[in-house]
């Protein structure tokens, strides 16, 4: 699989933004302290821009940002041969990687929070969408022979193209080492509101009060009964 299938497999904006805020809300759940979260969402990166991310904690990573323009995704595979630190001399992306990315999402390509301290944009996947767009876009690449996932979108991007919540499931328990309640991610994939409830399905212990914080920077809809505080006894 490479960047050219994702763009025929992710779905649109609308429900791309969607299903990240759901990854993040259930893996919040999962793991209430934080630590090793794979999936995040802020909705307030920029006062115009929201955020959905993905860290792995081995060096693969990705980044989607939502605006007004669009939507830009920016992966990277530490193990791709495309990686910009791979066998070349020059530390730049892999020819057509970013070459293509629009104005509308060209300052992204250097964004800080996506290139290293050299300025060197991390990045072996890109692609985009304009908001009017019915279609996602890539660059023109020319993968190197003889890898099956050359640059990295497979374990990247698994969750996304594969958008249902027994796709988490399976993640989930994998790397939690935990039993993780499908009828809770049906939920929450649904956007149907948190409650007390969800959540102790899918977390018993986790500190309720700490999931509405995470489910506010989300934006994931929260049940009136949360809003007023999680009952006690």
């Amino acid at each position: 699989m490479t960047v050219h299938d994702v763009a025929r497999t992710l779905p649109g904006i609308p429900a791309l933004h969607d299903l990240c805020r759901s990854l993040s809300m259930a893996e919040a759940i999962v793991n209430p302290g934080g630590e090793g979260r794979h999936h995040t969402f802020n909705r307030s990166w920029s006062r115009t821009e929201e955020l959905a991310s993905m860290r792995n904690g081995s060096g693969d990573e990705f980044d989607i940002v939502f605006s007004a323009a669009g939507a830009y995704v920016r992966g990277f595979a530490h193990e791709s041969p495309l990686s910009p630190y791979h066998q070349r001399d020059d530390y730049e992306p892999w020819p057509g990687v970013v070459d293509a990315v629009p104005a509308a999402f060209q300052r992204y390509v250097h964004e800080p929070l996506f290139t290293d301290e050299d300025g060197t944009p991390v990045v072996t996947v890109c692609l985009w969408r304009h908001a009017v767009a019915d279609r996602w876009e890539t660059g023109d690449i020319d993968f190197p022979e003889g890898h099956p996932d050359p640059d990295g979108t497979t374990g990247l991007f698994g969750l996304l193209t594969r958008p249902e919540p027994e796709a988490f499931k399976t993640f989930a328990e994998d790397y939690y080492e935990t039993a993780v309640s499908l009828e809770a991610l049906r939920h929450i994939y649904d956007l149907r509101p948190l409650d007390q409830a969800v959540i102790a399905m899918l977390s018993p212990l986790a500190p309720v009060t700490d999931v509405v914080q995470d489910a506010l920077a989300i934006g994931y809809p929260i049940s009136p009964a949360l809003r007023t505080g999680p009952r006690t006894d």
